[in-house]
């Protein structure tokens, strides 16, 4: 079996929310992520570029400037092929996480 952390939920939620948006600045994926999960969860900007940047660094999102909605340069970031592969692998040990937390809180 796959480790898995909660380390690697951000990488999760930022390659998620790529795939769902197609293109997006990094305020644009924290608001995505609050909005789409009924604002429990939330990326702090400290967690977030760090994590594009060790993304981009892998290959899994490719990056370029353009203007925003409101005329302001910002780096816009998608998903690549490789990232959408590593996004299915982790999926899936997120998945394996989940049941394995489900398992223990059955657990008497």
């Amino acid at each position: 079996m796959a480790k898995t952390d909660l380390q690697g939920t951000v990488d999760l939620l930022v390659l998620k929310t790529l795939a769902q948006t197609g293109e997006l600045h990094g305020y644009g994926i924290v608001l995505h992520i609050q909005t789409a999960s009924d604002e429990l969860l939330r990326v702090e900007e400290g967690s977030l570029y760090p994590a594009l940047h060790r993304m981009e660094q892998n290959g899994w999102i490719s990056a370029s400037w353009a203007l925003t909605e409101t005329n302001r340069r910002a780096k816009y970031y998608k998903l690549t092929a490789a990232g959408r592969k590593h996004l299915q692998e982790v999926e899936k040990n997120f998945e394996q996480l989940v049941k394995g937390v489900r398992a223990m809180l059955r657990y008497a």
